[in-house]
């Protein structure tokens, strides 16, 4: 009987560590990584601000084959929105909230499952003949303190995957 109430009374401190320190962890989270591709910002550009070529270098995409994507909007730049279902991957939505060509791309980007909106972009640095590109993503994980521990490891979960894009997005734009 002791043992169970020991048992108890560690699970019952378990619980008030998590919920009393995912009220003190921030909410909000942002997850930046870039890569320097050897081709002008506007070819890069016409690869990022087309939902449809995400298709060819988004490791989203790439781990789900079987991803069905619709389209919407206009074919690319700002209000292009493309939607996907997944069983891999999860369902969700990004939409282009803005489009400067050979600068940046912005997006909204909503997971229905978890009722939650990120907003990102990518950006295009013209450095002679490379281009820096910055892909970068901000979060808010909200009230729910369980939900604010996954904002500590939103960078290493979020981060392997922008890698992933952009290696490809720079094997991509490299092609002659």
């Amino acid at each position: 009987m002791k043992a169970l109430k020991f048992l108890g009374v560690i699970l019952l401190a378990l619980v008030v560590v998590l919920l009393v320190g995912g009220m003190l962890i921030s909410s909000k989270y942002r997850v930046e990584r870039s890569v320097s591709i050897k081709a002008a910002p506007d070819k890069v550009y016409a690869l990022v601000a087309n939902p449809r070529q995400w298709k060819q270098w988004s490791v989203w995409n790439q781990r789900d084959p079987a991803m069905t994507i619709d389209y919407s909007g206009p074919e690319s730049g700002t209000g292009a929105v493309w939607a996907w279902k997944s069983k891999s991957e999860g369902d969700g939505r990004m939409t282009f909230t803005a489009a400067e060509p050979g600068q940046r791309v912005a997006y909204d980007l909503f997971f229905p499952d978890f009722e939650s909106t990120s907003t990102g972009e990518l950006r295009f640095e013209a450095q002679g003949e490379m281009t820096r590109v910055t892909w970068a993503m901000d979060g808010d994980m909200g009230k729910n303190p369980l939900m604010r521990w996954f904002a500590l490891f939103m960078d290493r979960m979020i981060g392997k995957d922008f890698e992933g894009g952009l290696a490809n997005l720079k094997a991509l734009a490299e092609k002659p």
